[in-house]
């Protein structure tokens, strides 16, 4: 089977908690470092598909949550240039399956082809640090 590739924040609580719901379901990750990723814009762009922008992005992020980096208006580049740039701005996690990417832990094409299921009303996508994320986003 292809090896789930797991790009966290290293030390980052969600993405603990989610790698632990993956080894729960019988999905070992492969877990690698987001932040240190030589990402580029066409290395990077896949794992979002076709979201909306403002979904791309990590509203836990503080240039986020300050306003600094404002993501109601940006473009697609506009985004990807300060995601590598800045990769705390990812949303995260970023999962691949072979060729198949998504943003984040919630229902998606990776998480549907390994099958794991995610409990209705489960939140394992949102920052259990952060209760306060500005209500024009997605979740984090």
């Amino acid at each position: 089977m292809t090896a789930l590739l797991f790009y966290e924040k290293p030390g980052c609580i969600g993405n603990q908690q989610q790698q632990a719901e993956l080894r729960r379901q019988g999905v070992e990750p492969v877990v690698l470092d987001l932040l240190t990723t030589p990402w580029t814009m066409d290395t990077l762009r896949p794992f979002f598909g076709d979201t909306p922008v403002n979904e791309w992005f990590n509203l836990s992020a503080p240039a986020v949550k300050s306003g600094e980096v404002d993501i109601r208006h940006c473009t697609e580049a506009d985004a990807l240039q300060w995601m590598l740039a800045r990769p705390l701005l990812i949303r995260r996690p970023l999962l691949q399956l072979g060729e198949i990417r998504q943003s984040g832990y919630v229902d998606g094409p990776v998480l549907q082809a390994l099958g794991v299921n995610l409990e209705p009303g489960e939140d394992l996508q949102s920052c259990p640090m952060d209760d306060a994320a500005p209500e024009w986003g997605a979740p984090a």
